[in-house]
């Protein structure tokens, strides 16, 4: 019972702290030594960088204690317990991979061309990093408190909220920043944010069918037969006409999406389709955990 209970933070804290890790890497790996930009209160600890050489790892840690106590009020005790995790660990990765690259023992990736391979692997190593940290429920502080608050204000994703705060603060260092590398390290934000919601949401991405047609039970049948999938019908009332119909709901893989387009056509070609994107789908023909 006891080990039970210790188990789970530790499985959620070993993530946040893996995750921090990667994103502290990618920042001094990819970020610093190709002078691009970042978002978020980082992005802020970039421009701190290049223009007084300030530590990242230092002003990280200034910066995010008033963060964090805004936090503590607004995200509840042990959201605020891992994200106080995100944010000791972003500093302590910060602090080292900083004396290691100091030392010698890493070399950071720098060009003096091919910046585009730069903002790529940027964009794919930090969003991985930020990924993993949100997946478990943590933050590295920063802009991403305020992003995880407005995700559960108004159910928008991480990653739509970040990419919309790192756009505005990296305008704002237009000032500073060559054009070309904040178009660069725009790309790289992008893809980071991509990366998110790619973690975040899961990499298994199945396809919902609402069909809308006067055969549904004809298309049910042959779906289930054909395809071996569960298919729900749901009574319906058409506004216009007042007549009553039935919607079938299913839910296939993206290799199935082909297969269900055809037979609908082939039992009603006129039949109203809509398909939305679906992301950690549980139960039956699907994974389970």
């Amino acid at each position: 019972m006891n080990n039970s209970k210790l188990m789970n933070p530790v499985r959620v804290i070993l993530p946040i702290l893996l995750g921090a890790a990667i994103y502290a890497f990618g920042l001094l790996y990819f970020i610093i030594p190709n002078e691009l930009m970042e978002g978020g209160v980082t992005g802020i600890t970039v421009l701190l960088n290049y223009a007084f050489g300030i530590s990242p790892s230092l002003s990280t840690l200034v910066i995010n204690i008033p963060l964090f106590l805004i936090g503590w009020k607004l995200l509840g005790g042990r959201q605020i317990i891992y994200t106080g995790v995100g944010i000791g660990a972003l500093t302590f990765f910060l602090w080292l991979f900083e004396r290691l690259i100091k030392q010698g023992w890493i070399d950071p990736f720098r060009t003096h061309s091919d910046y585009l391979l730069a903002a790529l692997y940027a964009g794919v190593t930090l969003g991985a990093g930020l990924g993993i940290v949100f997946r478990f429920g943590g933050t590295t502080g920063g802009s991403d408190i305020i992003a995880r608050i407005l995700n559960r204000k108004t159910g928008w994703s991480m990653g739509q909220i970040m990419l919309a705060i790192d756009i505005i603060i990296i305008g704002s260092s237009l000032f500073y920043i060559p054009k070309e590398k904040i178009l660069y390290t725009l790309v790289a934000v992008f893809i980071a944010s991509k990366v998110i919601d790619f973690i975040q949401e899961g990499a298994y991405s199945a396809r919902a069918f609402m069909i809308i047609s006067d055969h549904a039970n004809d298309i049910a049948d042959i779906i289930t037969r054909d395809m071996d999938r569960g298919v729900t019908i749901i009574p319906a009332i058409g506004a216009f006409s007042k007549q009553a119909k039935h919607m079938a709901y299913c839910v296939v893989s993206r290799q199935e999406i082909r297969t269900l387009h055809q037979i609908v056509r082939s039992v009603d070609p006129k039949a109203f389709v809509i398909i939305n994107d679906v992301h950690d789908v549980h139960g039956e023909g699907f994974k389970v955990e």
